[in-house]
């Protein structure tokens, strides 16, 4: 199977997937920049929007800031605040192009650094982002760091900030990992183990984490983490259950 063409070529389209639960006030930074730098990277581009049952008008402003660009923005709506793991997987299901990434939408990420991941590309089949001193309060480091040891032990991944939510694939990557089967924060996990499995080039890069300075931060609370965790666990026996790897060794990425 031909390797999709990278971003950057001719050719090239890039879904950019976002999800978002009460971010009105981060949508005109974030989709501002997204407006200014997907054209850089590829041919075609999409961002696709999951309003993540959002009460403050988070798709209203999103369709807004767009403006004459609009019709490269796809709403997913969800009518009750589903979490973040359905939220991206529905967002990568409406995604259209060669290359699918996705970012969160409470601007702690800079769309610029998307460039970081396209210049891993003719290396990396998934590329993903690690955050450079994250800028979130200690304790929630302290409950990443714990997450990703029980991931690294029930799932053998040697990666490191494995949860990062910055990270593009081609789309033969999110092809093979279906069914995405991850119903809370685990899909990082599930991609990094699916396309591991599948004998996918993997690499990771440094990128910068931002203070919110917008909207109220959603996760981190200790109840769904104690629900992650608990869900590694069936994650893990789920996958085994239901997914096989592909038969034959993906196409490298450019050959």
């Amino acid at each position: 199977m031909p390797a999709d063409p990278a971003p950057g070529s001719a050719g090239a389209t890039l879904s950019l997937v976002i999800p978002a639960h009460n971010e009105a006030l981060n949508m005109e930074p974030v989709l501002g920049a997204v407006r200014r730098v997907l054209p850089q990277l590829a041919a075609g581009w999409e961002v696709v929007l999951v309003d993540d049952g959002s009460t403050d008008g988070t798709a209203a402003t999103a369709r807004r800031v767009m403006g004459d660009e609009a019709a490269h923005l796809t709403v997913v709506t969800h009518a009750h605040k589903s979490g973040y793991g359905i939220s991206v997987a529905d967002g990568l299901r409406a995604a259209r192009g060669d290359w699918v990434g996705f970012m969160d939408g409470d601007g702690q990420f800079d769309v610029t650094d998307l460039a970081k991941l396209v210049a891993l590309l003719p290396q990396a089949d998934l590329v993903a982002g690690w955050r450079l001193r994250r800028a979130d309060p200690w304790h929630r480091s302290v409950v990443s760091g714990t997450f990703n040891v029980f991931v690294k032990a029930l799932y053998g991944i040697r990666y490191r900030d494995v949860d990062c939510g910055m990270k593009l694939m081609r789309r033969e990557v999110l092809e093979a990992a279906a069914p995405l089967l991850a119903r809370a924060a685990l899909l990082n996990t599930e991609l990094y183990f699916k396309a591991e499995r599948s004998g996918f080039r993997i690499a990771q890069t440094a990128i910068p984490h931002h203070p919110r300075l917008a909207g109220r931060r959603s996760g981190g609370r200790l109840v769904p983490i104690l629900r992650a965790v608990r869900e590694l666990v069936r994650l893990r026996l789920a996958i085994a259950r239901t997914w096989r790897p592909p038969d034959r060794p993906p196409t490298a990425a450019g050959g």
